[in-house]
């Protein structure tokens, strides 16, 4: 599966972005789909992550609550919906591919797209 990843800007703080990640390949919706973040000088860390069914989903505590993970297996598309946005959430966010919603080895990763969030 070969996976690219959009919708990334600047906004303000308490704004909103939704994140898309398209996919192409025959078995995309029996992947598990996951976001990850990595700001500037630090490593990058697991944001959410969705079921290949979407009926599953767990997020990251800094983001519980703010970010919504969603899952459109019709249109090959993963989405990752951002609101009330801090500065800290800046960050390249990369979406990742995998054999299951447990899985901790990603069989592909997307290019990165960057979300700046002023103060």
């Amino acid at each position: 599966v070969q996976l690219q990843a959009s919708g990334g800007g600047l906004v303000r703080t308490g704004g909103s972005l939704r994140l898309s990640c398209a996919a192409s390949g025959s078995t995309y919706s029996r992947y598990a789909m996951n976001w990850f973040r990595q700001a500037p000088e630090k490593d990058r860390e697991f944001v959410a992550a969705i079921s290949w069914g979407g009926g599953l989903t767990k997020y990251a505590d800094s983001v519980k609550g703010r970010f919504t993970i969603s899952k459109d297996n019709t249109k090959n598309t993963v989405y990752l919906q951002m609101d009330s946005l801090k500065p800290e959430d800046t960050a390249v966010y990369y979406c990742a591919a995998a054999r299951n919603y447990l899985a901790t080895t990603y069989d592909a990763w997307g290019q990165g797209t960057l979300v700046t969030v002023s103060s």
